[in-house]
């Protein structure tokens, strides 16, 4: 990679070259109007507040209170637009919606903040806004803390026109109130060279392979210059090299099938060796475990026993077997991390380093491994990379954190990687930027920040105009690529061809033995 200033001179002319594009797609009308707003930051640092009051409230469902929720004895704010309802598909009214008429002088990108209302131990809620009908986006909003009921956080970043804007609030999931959104003016896409980022190149496994440690030298050399391209499974990875005649650098697949409670009813899964193959033909490797639960599966219709992953499907009660480590539901915990310990050695004796992202999606809940709340969620992950690591002794690992929620996150020592999984809708290829900058946060811009599944994928010049630096993104399988809604055919055609974007036949082709920055 370049010395610290010749990638400084190269995040000037990118710099240059990137504003002359945003002029040419309108999303800064002039550059004299772009000087103007840069003024503006300088000079006044004010920002805009709307309150609930304000709001127009549309559909079923949404009102505006000045009274705490039912329950709640602690709320004492000047009131709220209030998404404590459950929707009624046979009302006749679409879901309900608040619309917030946001006035600012200069025409740029602005950070929004929300101050919200979350009744106590009612944990987080999701809600989605888009900004004047398009650029819809999905947020998470954490309990408030220290018990209160209400916070203020800054949720995004968002493009403004100068005059009057619309944001408009969905429900998303779970009971909230939102007292008032809060703009202020943060920087005109690309007026400055990218920031560097300041990570070390050094794995939390100590005694990495040299693969291991050679792939993570290359990532944080990626990391905020470019963004990795990933699919999700073998066979879809190949229709995209059909179709763009590029394959991604990525490859994701899953252990779902070497589970035992799987194993023992008949699955012969192959995803190791296809992985291996992957590795030998010059592409990274992660992977995901769908892990079906040691034992208590329903296996009933609907809850069929290879539905075994799923809360729903399963009596398995991680919490008891965590306290139990006496009890055979703990050791069933075990016997599981080993059976997949067998099979990540055999990457390891290939000289295949994998990016492993275990218990994703834990703070959904929908999962087992997440389903008791976030203590159990990390004392089994601490659980699984203390067997992996010194137990097994594997050292092909770089290890994938799921979740941008600060309660749920296992710590510093044994995360190489924070994540989080993004499915917006259906041709929105905005860069998310809310949940890039919340994962930034959450380790202090110490780790890599990476968009571990996804459904649209982000439009390569939003990206770099949003400075949202996901180290890669992965698409999940089946529809959410090939049906042409999602992504369609020219998107992705744009995206596999973008300078910005990296695919397989662009990696380093000793990138695993000799990475010119590799760690030392």
């Amino acid at each position: 990679m370049p010395d610290p200033w010749k990638r400084r001179l190269f995040g000037i002319f990118s710099f240059v070259l990137l504003s002359l594009l945003l002029v040419s797609l309108d999303l800064i009308p002039s550059l004299a109007k772009a000087e103007s707003a840069h003024l503006v930051t300088d000079g006044s640092p004010s920002s805009t507040v709307v309150s609930s009051k304000d709001a127009i409230l549309q559909g079923y469902g949404v009102e505006k209170r000045d009274t705490p929720y039912t329950g709640d004895t602690l709320y004492k704010g000047d009131g709220y637009v209030s998404f404590f309802y459950d929707y009624d598909p046979n009302s006749g009214k679409s879901d309900g919606t608040a619309t917030f008429k946001v006035n600012v002088p200069t025409a740029g990108l602005y950070k929004l903040s929300l101050g919200y209302y979350i009744p106590a131990d009612t944990g987080s809620k999701d809600t989605s806004f888009e900004v004047n009908g398009t650029m819809a986006e999905s947020i998470t909003l954490v309990p408030p803390p220290g018990g209160a009921v209400v916070n203020e956080k800054s949720v995004s970043k968002i493009m403004l026109n100068a005059g009057t804007n619309e944001v408009t609030f969905s429900r998303g999931w779970g009971y909230y109130g939102i007292e008032y959104v809060k703009v202020e003016f943060a920087s005109l896409p690309a007026v400055s060279p990218p920031k560097l980022h300041q990570i070390e190149k050094k794995l939390v496994n100590p005694n990495a392979t040299v693969e291991t440690k050679a792939l993570m030298g290359y990532l944080v050399d990626v990391y905020g210059n470019k963004i990795l391209s990933g699919q999700h499974t073998l066979e879809d990875a190949q229709w995209i090299k059909d179709q763009t005649g590029k394959y991604p650098a990525m490859l994701s697949t899953d252990m779902m099938d070497y589970s035992p409670s799987r194993v023992e009813r008949g699955t012969t899964p192959t995803e190791v060796d296809k992985a291996i193959q992957w590795a030998k033909e010059g592409g990274i490797v992660t992977l995901v475990w769908h892990w079906n639960a040691p034992k208590g599966l329903h296996d009933i219709p609907g809850k069929e026993w290879y539905r075994g992953f799923y809360t729903e499907a399963t009596t398995f009660d991680v919490q008891y077997a965590l306290n139990h480590p006496e009890s055979d539901e703990y050791q069933l915990i075990l016997r599981d991390i080993d059976a997949i310990a067998v099979q990540l050695k055999r990457l390891q004796d290939a000289h295949v380093p994998v990016l492993w992202r275990p218990l994703h999606e834990a703070e959904g809940r929908w999962f087992w491994w997440g389903a008791q709340g976030p203590e159990s969620a990390k004392q089994l992950y601490r659980i699984m990379y203390d067997r992996l690591t010194h137990y097994h002794h594997l050292n092909n690992l770089i290890w994938v954190w799921n979740s941008e929620n600060p309660e749920w996150y296992p710590g510093d020592d044994v995360v190489d990687i924070v994540s989080v999984d993004i499915y917006n809708p259906a041709a929105n290829y905005g860069p998310s930027i809310g949940k890039y900058d919340n994962l930034v946060d959450l380790v202090q811009d110490k780790k890599l920040v990476a968009l571990s599944e996804n459904g649209p994928i982000g439009d390569p010049e939003l990206l770099q105009a949003y400075s949202a630096h996901w180290l890669f993104f992965s698409t999940w399988t089946g529809d959410f690529i090939r049906n042409g809604q999602y992504n369609s055919l020219d998107h992705l055609i744009k995206v596999f061809n973008s300078d910005y974007v990296i695919t397989r036949d662009e990696l380093p082709q000793d990138l695993f033995a000799s990475y010119k920055n590799e760690m030392k």
